[in-house]
């Protein structure tokens, strides 16, 4: 077991890692939702967004230059993930499933479904639609090596171009993701329970 110096010695330098995160409350859906990048369906018009990203590091980074901004939604068996990320030029290179995605400018979600930092997932998705996902058992700066054969089964994705891609003689307005996650997926290997309504834990 680690003394109070030791642990404090440990995270010396990592303070702007752990700013408060902030919450959203994710509204339920019934409504059969087309993943098409579109976002037209009455439910997605009535889910806020958030407020625009910031640094991970908080206050202390400059404000991102383009605003990057999310909704969710989700039912029984699925949760809904929706971005609109502003961009003037549209790039993607990366062409196949499980290519390094972030490679590219990228759109990442990470679930954590125990809420303590480590056992998470992350879906990667760059503006071709092409998926990277994985597992971490533990962060990346605590040791952590991905599990790359994770595969988030029945995830569904679609990208809207707000643009032309790969045209850089133009300029572009961004592009729009929409994902659907199976619930069910993010397990290994343990049974799973349907989400219920409420804070976290309950």
């Amino acid at each position: 077991m680690n003394s109070p110096i030791q642990a404090q010695t440990m995270f010396q330098g990592l303070d702007a890692l752990f700013t408060p995160p902030k919450s959203y409350v994710v509204q339920h859906t019934v409504q059969a939702l087309q993943m098409d990048g579109n976002l037209q369906e009455s439910d997605w018009q009535k889910a806020p967004w958030i407020t625009d990203f910031v640094d991970i590091e908080g206050a202390g980074k400059p404000l991102p230059t383009w605003k990057t901004r999310v909704k969710m939604l989700w039912n029984d068996s699925t949760l809904f993930v929706a971005a609109a990320l502003q961009e003037p030029q549209l790039w993607a290179t990366q062409t196949e499933h499980d290519d390094i995605i972030f490679k590219d400018n990228d759109f990442e979600v990470f679930i954590d479904p125990d809420n303590n930092t480590h056992q998470y997932f992350e879906i990667e998705v760059n503006a071709l639609n092409k998926t990277f996902d994985l597992f971490l058992p533990k962060p990346y700066r605590n040791g952590g090596d991905a599990l790359v054969s994770w595969d988030a089964a029945g995830l569904q994705s679609a990208v809207k171009l707000e643009g032309t891609l790969n045209q850089p003689q133009d300029r572009d307005q961004g592009w729009v993701v929409e994902m659907a996650v199976p619930l069910k997926s993010l397990r290994l290997g343990y049974s799973f329970r349907a989400p219920t309504e409420g804070p976290c834990g309950a």
